[in-house]
């Protein structure tokens, strides 16, 4: 059968009408969103790790590849601190979002306050299954499961790195030898805790559930002293140099020192009288400080290495942190606590393929009061409420960190009866300019030019040209506490034990600066 021309024809407009209609629809409906899918989120914490002591820090001797790699294929943070210097207020301010006079937790021996929120919840009611494996401490010997983690290893205070303590040559506060809490199951540690701790987390990401996005933890007891090296890398080390130089005693008076940090020289916290062993040597402990760091690396390695065998890295976020810095003579002092930089900097690696570009240094200042906020929007989670950090994800991302140029950070710690070497301290960190004031002292404060002076040996409080800068950071310090709820230090019961031991046959007691006598 024939169609006639009229028929043709009106079909023909029928189909190009039609046509006309569908090109239509399609431009102007907006296409439908499809959100990436959440990211999963590996975050390793080592503690006392120092800003420097890595390959790609540039350091002379330290071969840290696995760390080095994470740098080469993401961003190396280079102006990364914490808001206290010490590992519980530390972990704390990371896991809240929050300084330590709002978390509370000031100290090694004081348990966390129940109401306080933990950012992997949220990570928990946004889908997330969660694990923490490694070292809790906040609260002492306390190594309960706590609130946010589906899976839980954990041990007591310090735990220890061999469970037969060989390698030590002296037992640190709250070492225990009573193996790991696994899920509220005590279980006999069998090797080297490093390595335990690494075999733990694979065997979780092994068995984790694979249609939901996951949240690690690994919480390292390394390098926390005493260093203990595994057996495979000790001695790596034996030969090499302190490339970190020790200030005499009348350097340090020169440079117009506070009187507290010339006499902790001479303390359980000081090069003259290092944890009070005589002829400490803290070209030794450096040694083995860094031996104890190459297993930590090759944590590292395994790790990124299994999540590339699963297919799992090209959607994983993993960051590596040190929770607080260490001192190994710089001005005098050894341990950490202090607003110093070789205390309050920290080592910051952000790997996110795809989002964060590869091997480029971001010289944004961050603290560890950000990670949660960080994490949480990477994640596509709700904020947290009340927190001090901000989210530094956006600039991550861009490689843009313009955003936080003329930021700064509020620096605080708490006196402890334990060590009373270092009083209360607040500062304001992260500037050009670093202004640290002491609390409850007759002794003077501290301004230092970090970029004429990186190691912090010029105290230029008392200089007249620098007038404007102390009242201005002064000010910029009290506003910082008050706007953040810190006009009130927290005070806690006595714990622990106490070292204020000096040695007689080393430096002396520091006198008063001549500022303080009259008619000077």
């Amino acid at each position: 059968m024939t169609m006639d021309a009229s028929t043709t024809q009106s079909r023909t407009r029928f189909v190009i009408g039609f046509l006309s209609l569908l090109v239509t629809v399609c431009l102007c409906t907006p296409p439908t969103a499809t959100a990436d899918p959440q990211p999963n989120i590996l975050f390793i914490l080592c503690d006392d790790h120092r800003f420097d002591c890595l390959g790609a820090a540039g350091h002379p001797f330290l071969e840290t590849p696995h760390l080095d790699a994470m740098a080469h294929d993401g961003a190396m943070l280079r102006r990364a601190y914490v808001t206290t210097s010490l590992c519980s207020p530390s972990r704390a301010s990371i896991l809240t979002g929050q300084y330590a006079h709002n978390h509370r937790v000031v100290d090694n021996y004081h348990a966390v306050d129940p109401n306080l929120v933990f950012f992997p919840q949220t990570l928990q009611a946004a889908g997330y299954q969660t694990a923490f494996i490694g070292k809790w401490h906040m609260g002492g010997d306390i190594d309960d499961p706590q609130r946010g983690f589906d899976h839980w290893v954990s041990f007591r205070g310090q735990g220890t790195y061999w469970p037969d303590g060989h390698g030590t040559t002296r037992e640190v506060p709250q070492t225990t030898y009573d193996g790991f809490n696994v899920n509220g199951k005590r279980v006999p540690q069998r090797g080297y805790i490093t390595d335990e701790l690494t075999d733990y987390s694979l065997d979780w990401l092994t068995d984790r559930d694979p249609d939901k996005p996951f949240f690690l933890y690994v919480s390292h007891k390394a390098v926390h002293a005493d260093f203990v090296p595994a057996d495979r890398h000790r001695g790596r080390y034996d030969n090499e140099a302190l490339p970190i130089e020790i200030p005499t005693i009348e350097a340090m008076a020169a440079g117009n020192k506070p009187m507290w940090v010339r006499n902790q020289r001479n303390s359980r916290h000081g090069v003259d009288f290092g944890y009070n062993l005589p002829g400490f040597s803290p070209e030794v402990y450096y040694r083995r400080y860094c031996e104890s760091l190459l297993a930590v690396d090759d944590s590292v390695g395994r790790l990124r290495e299994f999540l590339k065998q699963q297919q799992l890295d090209q959607n994983t976020i993993v960051v590596y942190m040190g929770d607080n810095g260490f001192q190994f003579g710089d001005h005098g002092l050894i341990d950490k606590r202090t607003a110093y930089e070789a205390s309050a900097k920290v080592p910051l690696l952000v790997v996110a393929p795809g989002k964060v570009p590869a091997g480029v240094p971001f010289d944004g200042l961050v603290g560890n009061i950000d990670i949660a906020p960080t994490l949480l929007e990477a994640a596509q989670a709700p904020k947290l409420e009340n927190i001090n950090g901000r989210s530094v994800w956006q600039a991550l991302c861009s490689g843009d960190a313009s955003s936080l140029n003329d930021r700064t950070l509020l620096y605080e710690y708490y006196w402890e009866r334990n060590y009373p070497h270092t009083p209360t301290l607040h500062a304001v960190i992260g500037g050009r300019f670093k202004y640290i004031r002491c609390h409850g002292l007759w002794d003077r404060d501290e301004l230092y030019d970090l970029e004429s002076d990186p190691a912090e040996m010029q105290n230029l409080i008392h200089d007249p040209r620098y007038a404007e800068h102390v009242e201005s950071l002064n000010q910029q310090l009290w506003k910082r506490l008050k706007n953040s709820t810190g006009m009130e230090m927290p005070l806690l019961e006595d714990h622990g034990p106490r070292f204020p031991l000096r040695d007689a046959n080393q430096s002396p007691q520091a006198t008063f600066p001549k500022q303080y006598f009259s008619g000077q």
